[in-house]
């Protein structure tokens, strides 16, 4: 393995950036070229066409079967055009990840034996059979029970990858159960949407549409394809699960917006065409504050058509970066001592005429609207804020929360202090008090030929795991890796409860001869004093922050497995079947799905630290500790005994510690493993998960705490794995 490594760093040292060509052409002359969108539509269906499929997506109802047939004729002349042969429904399973079949699309023209045809219809379009016993299930399909149906969702475009159209789908069980995470989020998305305009017409803004809109923020760190192979714990598992922090990591704050390495800069630039091929409009790329750690943001969309594209630029992402000789990690902690990877979600509502509804207004209207929506949406995540962190919280993400450089696994809301000002004043105030914003504050610098800049309403605060930055809500708790379905969920449909809540009491106030203005102004008030505890404006990562949200009452779970059990509380029972985001029987599906998620990550960790640590470290140790014994030797056998002390005290001094170390390596790896034997005999998926979280856990820290210090003492020559400074430092 030692020989490995060196070739390895040998390989990685001499890496030279890639050639890439860009397009001779302009992005936004080949943009969504790959894309079967309203554009390319144009192209091959009548305008009477397209207005019928853009009404079918905007109410949320199936297209009728002509259209379909339609609509994949054109579909698979377009196809056909592009090289295509094959196509799929394209579906997002409770693996975190996407899910394809491929079928080409030749037939027989008249039966068996006759000639073959390119053919793809309706049926082929709108519906397809995968085997739905063998995704996570939550136990609700059988081996024997295989059946399963994904459906086309018209409100996402077909996309083309290399020689295969993808349609993007939902995924449904036989008896009827979503298995996706793209079912529950459309619902959720037509909940919020229909409780927003109801509200937004209460206070006398009427619009035909409100968009939930989504920014996501990927990190991502990029490793030398080479140290990458020779490291068996991130090929298994996508993190290290031993190695030494570097003498230098990332303390000196120089990676951070600093020049992109050539190679990474070759890797971005073709990741950038190929994301405009598919109409995702990648507007941001830099360096973030860990060595080889770097981040791609677009711009704002459809939440949708926004979570699809991060799905997509994720596959991009692995494919391309292996023409670079890269691996791209999307584990939120790849390694230890250094920041790890989120994917900052940052989410608002949008009218049909583009009004943000967390954008504050420029007369008193407009700002009741946005203050409407933005306590709302603070009693909202205040009361679901254990379900909110239980959407995003994972065995990997679980290594990156309440790190320095991450949200803690305490949901707070910061709002900074103009709006906080705001709220304190409409708490105290009379009813008749009119909303007022300040216009954006001007700070002179006093420098010269600097202008003047203008300060947001609010400040950044980045430990917050849930920020309000001026117009949107900045969800930071969101892992690398996830699908960032899941949190929109919670949010969109939590937010649709509490604003039926609203209306509600509004209502009921106004019927008790309460005039509008008022009632929903004493409304407001209440809201506002009940989502207090949620509010938090100092610094996340601090101990005292801990000790004050036990305080306020704040969930603080920090058990990944009990943390799940947020998904079937009453509450949230509750909210989800009456927004009709899921059934009761969907949540208990999905935590099984959690569960058993869980329990695999950590057995695999497990069986591969066991590994490594008994056939790679242990004997290489102890061939590092015979050389240091037969030098011993030779001392004792050169010089007297008082002589052969003295020089040969920092081998003795080794020898032991090599040996107290490896022993305490052979004796919790034997420990960990009965651990895990004891816990896979346990049935239930909750208590297995519990087992494993509370007794096979707890012994990875340990063990490789002491293979950290054998990597300290052992010769260099003999380490087997790709040390931290090799990982992290060779670009």
């Amino acid at each position: 393995m030692s020989t490995l490594r060196f070739q390895a760093v040998q390989e990685a040292s001499h890496r030279k950036p890639r050639p890439f060509s860009a397009p001779k052409l302009l992005p936004s002359e080949y943009y969504g070229c790959n894309v079967f969108d309203e554009r390319t539509m144009s192209r091959y269906l009548s305008g009477d066409t397209i207005k019928r499929i853009r009404k079918a997506v905007s109410d949320g109802r199936a297209l009728d079967r002509a259209i379909a047939d339609q609509v994949a004729a054109a579909m698979k002349t377009w196809a056909l055009e592009r090289g295509a042969t094959h196509f799929t429904h394209w579906f997002q399973p409770l693996t975190e990840g996407t899910a394809e079949k491929h079928d080409s699309f030749i037939d027989y023209t008249n039966g068996p034996g006759s000639d073959i045809i390119e053919r793809f219809g309706g049926k082929y379009l709108a519906q397809q059979e995968p085997d739905a016993s063998s995704f996570p299930n939550g136990g609700i399909r059988n081996t024997f029970e295989a059946r399963g149906y994904t459906a086309w969702d018209p409100s996402s475009p077909a996309f083309i990858i290399e020689d295969t159209l993808c349609i993007p789908t939902v995924f449904i069980s036989y008896t009827g159960e979503a298995l996706d995470h793209k079912g529950p989020l459309l619902r959720s998305l037509n909940a919020v949407e229909q409780a927003a305009r109801e509200v937004c017409a209460l206070l006398g803004k009427k619009t035909s549409k409100v968009t939930a809109m989504l920014g996501w923020e990927q990190e991502y760190f990029l490793v030398d394809l080479a140290l990458y192979n020779a490291r068996p714990d991130l090929v298994m598992t996508e993190r290290t699960l031993m190695g030494h922090e570097s003498a230098r990591n990332q303390q000196l704050d120089d990676h951070y917006f600093g020049a992109v390495p050539a190679r990474v800069l070759a890797f971005m630039r073709e990741l950038e065409v190929e994301a405009y091929k598919y109409g995702i409009p990648l507007k941001t790329r830099h360096n973030e504050v860990a060595p080889m750690q770097f981040e791609v943001a677009p711009i704002f969309g459809e939440a949708n058509l926004s979570v699809d594209q991060n799905l997509l630029i994720m596959t991009l992402m692995r494919s391309i970066a292996e023409k670079h000789d890269f691996k791209v990690l999307l584990h939120e902690k790849p390694y230890d001592g250094i920041n790890g990877s989120g994917k900052h979600c940052n989410w608002s509502l949008m009218t049909a005429d583009g009004t943000g509804l967390f954008t504050p207004g420029k007369n008193a209207s407009e700002n009741l609207l946005f203050v409407t929506f933005l306590v709302n949406t603070l009693v909202a995540v205040y009361r679901h804020s254990a379900l909110l962190k239980a959407s995003i919280m994972s065995a990997q993400n679980a290594n990156r929360l309440g790190g320095h450089e991450a949200p803690p696994a305490i949901i707070s809301v910061f709002l900074g202090s103009q709006i906080t000002a705001v709220l304190d004043k409409l708490e105290s105030e009379s009813e008749d008090d009119e909303i007022t914003m300040t216009e954006l504050s001007k700070m002179t610098l006093g420098i010269a030929n600097i202008p003047e800049v203008l300060l947001d309403n609010t400040d950044r605060n980045r430990t917050s795991p849930f920020a309000f930055t001026g117009n949107r809500f900045e969800f930071r708790a969101v892992g690398s890796s996830a699908n960032t379905s899941a949190p929109l969920q919670v949010l969109n449909a939590a937010l649709a409860e509490q604003l039926r809540i609203f209306l509600s009491a509004v209502r009921e106030r106004t019927e008790q001869g309460v005039p509008k203005e008022n009632a929903i102004m004493e409304v407001l008030r209440r809201f506002i004093v009940e989502s207090k505890p949620i509010r938090f404006e100092g610094n996340g990562y601090s101990e005292e922050w801990h000790r004050e949200a036990v305080r306020r009452g704040l969930d603080t779970e920090t058990s990944v497995p009990l943390m799940f059990d947020a998904y079937t509380a009453d509450s949230s029972v509750k909210m989800f079947e009456e927004t009709g985001v899921f059934t009761e029987r969907e949540l208990h599906i999905r935590n099984e799905v959690k569960w058993e998620m869980y329990t695999k990550k950590i057995q695999i960790e497990a069986r591969v630290l066991g590994d490594l640590a008994m056939n790679h470290i242990i004997p290489v140790a102890t061939r590092y500790q015979s050389i240091l014994l037969d030098n011993y030797r030779k001392i004792v056998q050169t010089f007297d005994k008082e002589r052969a002390e003295e020089l040969a005290k920092q081998d003795i001094e080794l020898i032991v510690e090599i040996s107290e170390r490896c022993n305490e390596i052979k004796s919790m790896v034997t420990e960990m493993v009965e651990a895990r034997k004891v816990a896979n005999k346990v049935a239930e998926n909750r208590n297995r998960a519990i087992l494993y979280h509370d007794t096979v856990l707890p012994f990875f820290s340990k063990i490789r705490y002491h293979i950290d210090k054998l990597e300290l003492i052992v010769d260099n020559e003999f380490w087997p794995l790709p040390k931290y400074r090799e990982l992290l430092f060779i670009k």
